[in-house]
């Protein structure tokens, strides 16, 4: 099998031939990658890195929401419309055409796995409103919430129609951010009123197209999945356990939702018996399907090039063991 039919395989809840994909949905911090260089690793770009580590390449694309940058900080809708110019631009969406154009030949061989990256309705507004003033603007400006949602919402939905045009993507991803380590940034309240349209004007283009709509947030999502659940989501990363996260858990109480992360990154500096204890932990939900097992954020720098030799070559053997 292709790492792409592997990787569809397992969000199929089906077994893949050999062993179960391997990948890294966020790679790594350049303060990670500058220090193995240091210990002796090649002077790499992305996908021959992957292949150093025999890894799989899973590809992101993403979909601009700003085409300039901004000269200020969105706080009134005059200020929104001074800046439209800069933002959710044709320009984008053609840009994210040559990149598809460009790729394609790379993911009808099943060389690369695709993510589409594009921007969520809580994620959008915070970068123009700034984290404070986003969180007020949800009581004290409505109108420009939706105003945004919206906006971006006919972007999303333009965007995902031309993408399915030149290609189906193995999965479309939020970037939201909206949990931390004590569940929900908002409550179902407000996500419902200024998330949910929005969320199911967009997804059934992409599911009526048969791929996957999963959801980018930090954090403990464990809460919110029933919500996204009703948006028409079908899985989310990165599953962080520092977050209290347990996939096992979410397995256990949504056992069709998918799941993408979730190995804790702060155990890879501390030997074997540790990598090998996490693996362990994840194991039953490897084996379970509709998991791509991987790092739940970029590796840390203090994870040495030895450390990350062995994380890769152990990740392989249970890889295997979790494809039997």
């Amino acid at each position: 099998m292709t790492s792409r039919e592997r990787f569809n395989a397992v969000m199929n809840f089906k077994k893949p031939e050999g062993r179960l994909p391997m990948v890294e949905w966020a790679a790594w911090w350049n303060m990670t990658t500058d220090g193995w260089k240091k210990s002796g690793m090649p002077d790499l770009g992305f996908s021959e890195s992957l292949q150093y580590f025999d890894l799989d390449e899973l590809r992101a694309v993403h979909v601009h929401t700003r085409w300039k940058d901004l000269p200020c900080m969105i706080e009134t809708e005059d200020d929104y419309e001074q800046c439209r110019g800069c933002l959710l631009q044709d320009d984008a969406i053609e840009l994210m055409k040559t990149h598809l154009n460009e790729i394609k030949p790379l993911h009808d061989r099943g060389e690369i796995i695709l993510r589409i990256w594009i921007d969520g309705y809580f994620w959008f507004p915070r970068t123009l409103l700034g984290i404070e003033p986003h969180m007020y603007a949800f009581y004290d400006k409505p109108e420009l919430m939706h105003r945004l949602n919206g906006d971006l919402a006919d972007f999303n939905e333009k965007a995902m129609n031309e993408c399915m045009k030149i290609l189906k993507p193995d999965f479309v991803g939020y970037a939201e951010d909206m949990s931390y380590n004590h569940g929900p940034m908002l409550s179902k309240k407000l996500f419902d009123e200024f998330l949910l349209p929005y969320y199911k004007r967009v997804n059934p283009i992409i599911t009526a197209a048969g791929v996957p709509v999963m959801v980018d947030t930090d954090g403990d999502v464990t809460e919110m999945i029933p919500w996204l659940a009703e948006a028409g989501i079908d899985g989310v990363y990165p599953l962080e356990r520092q977050a209290g996260v347990d996939i096992n858990l979410i397995r256990k109480l949504y056992p069709n939702f998918l799941m993408l992360g979730g190995f804790d990154k702060m155990v890879m500096a501390n030997g074997e018996d540790a990598i090998r204890g996490e693996f362990e932990r994840i194991l039953p939900v490897m084996k379970s399907g509709g998991y791509i097992p991987s790092v739940d954020h970029q590796t840390p720098p203090h994870v040495t090039l030895d450390d990350y030799k062995l994380y890769a070559k152990l990740f392989h053997e249970y890889a295997v063991l979790a494809a039997k």
